[in-house]
């Protein structure tokens, strides 16, 4: 899959948090931001993000991008202990640009330790070690990991029916302009080794609880994708 949502994301720290950071909890919010689409024509939009908690006690993140010839929606579903890794549950893709559309379905079985993965109505399952992330859950996990001050992370990924391992670190730090407002951000890239043809720089806020304030990602043919935060709502 290419072009999530950061399905995709990251940033890094200006500035530890001091040890005793609260990472206990996850800050619900809806966070709205500027889209700009590069797919052999460029188109510019409006993307939203929002984490809320369930009635049930588990939580959904859900990521919607849109132009005016193309979208990406990204859900996921999870459970949060504080002691422990974000777990989750099911995860929900679809893309649609230039009229073409495409569709993919994960569901996790922490009791077998594995994940069905659907695509053009074709399943397939394979094992996960503990832990394992979708898409769109290590994003929060990032976030989690970089409040207790962790400057690089790997995450186990259930990604397109095979299981890969994303990798980060914090690159520096930087002063970002949003439409939002001015903000110190931590710089964080997904580190696909020396030889990558593919880029993904994420930048996050401290001040927000690294709350994405930029993002900008290119594919290998060359495709870009980038997101800056516009508004951000919070309980």
């Amino acid at each position: 899959m290419r072009l999530t949502l950061p399905t995709l994301l990251t940033g890094c720290l200006l500035a530890s948090l001091p040890a005793h950071a609260d990472t206990s909890h996850l800050p619900a919010f809806k966070a709205t931001y500027t889209t700009a689409f590069d797919m052999g024509i460029s188109l510019s939009g409006e993307a939203v993000r929002e984490l809320k908690q369930t009635e049930g006690g588990q939580w959904r993140f859900n990521s919607e991008a849109s132009a005016m010839m193309a979208g990406i929606s990204e859900t996921t579903l999870f459970n949060y202990h504080p002691t422990e890794p974000i777990q989750p549950v099911s995860y929900r893709y679809h893309r649609k640009v230039l009229g073409k559309s495409r569709k993919a379905n994960i569901d996790f079985d922490w009791a077998s330790q594995s994940v069905t993965t659907v695509v053009k109505d074709t399943p397939w399952k394979m094992q996960v070690p503990a832990g394992t992330q979708d898409k769109l859950s290590y994003q929060l996990q990032l976030r989690l990991d970089l409040l207790a001050g962790k400057d690089s992370m790997t995450y186990s990924v259930a990604d397109g029916g095979k299981l890969k391992e994303y990798q980060f670190k914090v690159t520096g730090e930087e002063e970002v302009v949003t439409p939002y407002g001015r903000y110190n951000a931590v710089r964080v890239m997904r580190d696909r080794g020396e030889d990558a043809d593919r880029e993904t720089l994420l930048w996050l806020a401290p001040d927000l609880d690294y709350l994405i304030i930029r993002l900008e990602q290119t594919e290998s043919d060359g495709k870009t994708y980038a997101l800056l935060l516009k508004n951000l709502e919070t309980p």
